[in-house]
């Protein structure tokens, strides 16, 4: 009974020791990804000796961790080929392609082609450098979000949540009673869950550090093509073809008129009833006075 007692006691104190180190490395982290938001660290923030206003050193900034993104416009002769080039630059970088999509030429717009670009970030300003030689540059644009904080943060709180769930899992073949046990179980899946849920923050964020995002949006040059007929038959065709479009929405709109007119139809025959019978009954003969005697 004795041990079965301090069983029991070892398992609670564990796990309050446990949830104790969960709470505290996750108490400062808001929602979806963790970590206060803050951004680089500013030249003037810098004292003489190269440390940061915090009092932490120059050095620490060879670990910074910076997510780039940004988006180019180029116009190009031929989308599609260009579009080729700009493929065979992403994998010639190591990059990849999440995103593609390609729109034809016709009368009313011009042809184009956007890709969504994944590069290393350290080749960012090579692939940028390469897609502007596919044609003249519209616009280009490339911003920088420092995440190094909540790098740190997640890292802090996966190796906290990691070493609760570890002793949990060491006081499992310890467990006395059922009850310790189902108590450990649901305590080790609450933390696991929790674990997974920031390993994969974290995979995520470390993807998005490690390959930059550049949209590519191609342009076909020139003006769009005419629509107006360039021959007497083109004219005739297209004034045919007006005339035929005009006649269809006019037979489309008197079917739509046909269920309204024709309550009003009977209306003004019942009103044209009634007057006509109306002046009718004033128009009698009447009869003549007898004269007087």
């Amino acid at each position: 009974m004795r041990r079965t007692i301090l069983a029991s006691a070892a398992v609670a104190a564990t796990l309050l020791l446990a949830g104790c180190a969960a709470s505290g490395g996750s108490s400062s982290a808001p929602s979806g990804i963790v970590g206060p938001q803050q951004g680089p660290v500013m030249p003037d923030q810098m004292s003489k000796e190269g440390a940061t206003a915090d009092g932490s050193t120059g050095a620490v900034q060879a670990d910074q961790r910076v997510i780039t993104t940004g988006w180019i416009t180029v116009i190009v002769d031929d989308p599609a080929a260009a579009t080729d080039d700009a493929v065979a630059l992403v994998e010639k970088l190591d990059g990849r392609i999440d995103s593609r999509t390609e729109q034809a030429g016709t009368e009313s717009q011009k042809a184009s082609s956007q890709l969504t670009i994944r590069v290393p970030a350290d080749s960012v300003d090579q692939a940028i450098d390469g897609l502007k030689e596919l044609g003249t540059v519209e616009q280009v644009s490339l911003s920088s979000s420092d995440v190094t904080l909540q790098v740190r943060d997640l890292d802090a709180q996966i190796k906290a949540l990691q070493a609760s769930v570890d002793r949990l899992l060491a006081l499992v073949g310890q467990a006395a009673t059922t009850a310790d046990l189902v108590e450990l179980e649901t305590a080790i899946s609450d933390r696991q869950g929790q674990l997974d849920s920031l390993k994969s923050q974290r995979e995520y964020l470390g993807d998005q550090i490690d390959y930059s995002t550049i949209t590519l949006d191609l342009q076909e040059k020139g003006a769009l093509p005419s629509a107006a007929p360039g021959d007497f038959w083109s004219g005739l065709a297209t004034g045919w073809a007006a005339l035929l479009t005009a006649l269809s929405g006019a037979v489309v709109v008197v079917g739509f008129l046909i269920p309204f007119l024709l309550p009003l139809a009977v209306i003004a025959v019942v009103v044209i009833v009634i007057v006509l019978l109306t002046r009718r009954a004033g128009r009698k003969p009447k009869l003549p006075t007898p004269p007087a005697q």
